[in-house]
């Protein structure tokens, strides 16, 4: 009997998703002839019974498209699900999932997905995470796909700010996507040469930035400061635009850039603009890197499906493709520390974190350094 596997995608959409099914669905019906059955809408698919079988012609096509053909939900928890008044119904999920007669299911997904295909395998499910997420926070990996797509659009974004900067004498501040960290702001504020990179990890401080904006007013006439959207003030919280019940994630950052932007004004002589790119970061076309990445992450995860390795995810560790435990993932964080590579590169060109007192040389990580 050939295998019979499923296949979701989890949470937000992201560049690179259909370059992962198609991966994974033409390496499995190709070299083992499987069955592939896609679920429509992430885990609500599991949830709501909804599935279609995936042929070749429907896996055609689509490796440089954005999105999911699959279609996704981020709020379909099986454990509280939102339809349910946050009933668990994971038990009717495994019933559907053994129905369906299923092997596994590889599921591509962010710490949220990963922390649910986690705990469903305590209800007799089997599981292959695929690293998926724009803000490159998942741990035990050193990147994730849709990343580089997304670092790509801020730094084009930053690009574009900075020549309507230079022209107006302005200053620009850019409010990216991140969540929690700030592995996107961090790269394309280094790519895009920003002056300020204001990052959860490193709460700023407000004299700090008036500092750097008037010392640029009287040399360089414009600044160019990007924001991650969790970024906060020394003593200060994040600025929370919504709270979503039943989602497993139910807090949405947002705004960040307009509270900076009001506590600038009345302190500096330029003028400030802001930008809070949003959803722009997720959509649209991935990255050639991305397509690559995706696609080497894809038939990685076949190749553990038809050797019957479940329970892990793929992940990327020194340049070399391998697994983990998906409990070495479930409900964790990575962060970018204070003593990271990229934060003493940022220093050494010349950028600030809005901290007085962070001084990270690049000679005192050593001789060999990660390059991240």
């Amino acid at each position: 009997m050939s295998m019979r596997v499923g296949i979701l995608t989890g949470g937000g959409d992201c560049p690179g998703l259909n370059a992962v099914i198609r991966a994974v669905a033409k390496s499995l019906m190709s070299q083992h002839d499987a069955t592939v059955i896609g679920f429509e809408e992430g885990f609500l698919g599991l949830i709501e019974r909804r599935s279609v079988e995936l042929d070749w012609r429907a896996c055609s096509g689509i490796l440089n498209r954005g999105g999911t053909i699959l279609g996704t939900h981020n709020r379909a928890n099986p454990m509280s699900y939102f339809g349910a008044g946050g009933a668990d119904v994971s038990d009717d999920v495994a019933a559907y999932y053994h129905e369906l007669g299923l092997d596994g299911v590889v599921v591509l997904g962010g710490d949220g997905t990963m922390s649910i295909c986690h705990d469903l395998s305590q209800r007799g499910m089997r599981f292959i995470g695929v690293p998926k997420t724009i803000d490159n926070d998942l741990m035990n990996t050193d990147r994730t796909f849709g990343f580089d797509t997304a670092v790509s659009v801020a730094t084009d974004a930053l690009d574009r700010l900075q020549t309507t900067g230079q022209s107006h004498s302005r200053i620009m501040i850019l409010e990216t996507m991140g969540r929690y960290t700030g592995w996107l702001a961090l790269h394309a504020g280094i790519a895009g040469g920003a002056d300020l990179i204001l990052i959860p990890e490193i709460p700023y401080d407000i004299d700090e930035i008036v500092r750097v904006c008037a010392d640029r007013e009287s040399r360089q006439r414009f600044t160019i400061i990007v924001v991650a959207e969790g970024a906060k003030p020394r003593g200060g919280d994040m600025v929370v635009r919504e709270l979503i019940e039943g989602s497993p994630d139910p807090m949405r950052l947002g705004g960040v850039s307009g509270v900076l932007r009001l506590a600038l004004e009345s302190r500096l002589d330029s003028e400030i603009r802001t930008t809070v790119l949003g959803h722009v970061q997720r959509g649209g076309s991935p990255t050639p890197f991305d397509r690559v990445f995706a696609s080497n992450l894809g038939a990685y995860a076949a190749s553990l499906v038809a050797s019957d390795t479940w329970g892990r995810m793929v992940a990327l560790k020194d340049n070399h493709l391998t697994s983990v435990p998906l409990e070495q993932v479930a409900h964790q964080t990575r962060y970018v520390p204070r003593d990271s590579t990229l934060v003493a590169t940022a220093l050494a060109v010349g950028a600030s974190f809005g901290d007085p007192d962070l001084d990270l040389p690049l000679a005192a990580l050593g001789d060999s350094v990660k390059y991240e």
